[in-house]
């Protein structure tokens, strides 16, 4: 198969633990570390039969990321043409139109493409920050949306995540650590019950920057388990081992 076409500014990126290759454009939008984590947290059935849905799917880094463990069909849902288009080529670029689908539109809308209750897992790399009035956006529109909450919620993602989901299907979501009481309340409310949860630091004695939490649907209240801690740089600066691992296998 040939090469995909690539667009001003683009350039195609690798994540060799995975031998996945993805198109990336500084200008519009790279994957970054939490969609590889979120990727590798998240618990995918292998089974055929099986429907994964990742929401804020961006470039489709964390649906492409997961596609090697399982057999089943993945959803990436992405509101910004330009990055559903550039995750679209990137799934030609691995051969994977058979298994993988991208449908362009608003996550609080997916129901016109995947019914309810259909998934068996969702994932979700939402933006992180809240829309306040005084808050600092991005002057580039492409990448304020995918950090500020322009165009959607934490509240509209979580709700759609369980509408999504079938009884005791999970969800996997990536966020910061100072929204985490947020989230779980959210995710409460919907029926999501937290089950794993880890945080990410990003070098020894460094407070924690990202939370990684798994839910499961109408699942049995209590039994949470908080997983030993991820950081990703050594104090020499250097990626710990379980960091790269799973940047380069």
């Amino acid at each position: 198969m040939g090469q995909p076409q690539l667009r001003p500014g683009e350039r195609i990126d690798q994540l060799y633990s995975q031998d996945i290759q993805i198109i990336q454009s500084p200008e519009v939008f790279a994957f970054s570390l939490d969609a590889v984590l979120l990727a590798a947290f998240a618990k995918v059935p292998a089974r055929a039969k099986s429907l994964t849905v990742d929401l804020c799917a961006g470039n489709g880094a964390v649906g492409l990321f997961m596609s090697p463990r399982t057999s089943g069909q993945i959803a990436e849902v992405e509101l910004q043409p330009r990055l559903a288009d550039m995750a679209r080529r990137s799934v030609a670029l691995n051969q994977l139109d058979a298994q993988m689908t991208v449908y362009e539109g608003d996550l609080a809308a997916v129901n016109q493409w995947i019914p309810k209750d259909s998934a068996d897992v969702v994932t979700c790399n939402p933006p992180y920050f809240a829309d306040l009035p005084d808050s600092q956006k991005n002057p580039n529109r492409y990448l304020a949306i995918a950090r500020h909450e322009l165009t959607t919620t934490l509240a509209t993602v979580v709700a759609t995540t369980s509408g999504l989901l079938k009884m005791n299907g999970k969800a996997y979501f990536v966020h910061r650590p100072d929204r985490l009481l947020e989230l779980l309340t959210l995710m409460q409310a919907q029926r999501l019950v937290p089950k794993r949860i880890r945080l990410v630091y990003p070098k020894p004695g460094k407070e924690a920057n990202m939370v990684l939490v798994e839910a499961i649907k109408d699942g049995k209240p209590g039994g949470q388990r908080f997983l030993a801690p991820l950081t990703v740089y050594d104090a020499t600066g250097h990626y710990t081992a379980e960091v790269g691992r799973l940047l380069y296998g």
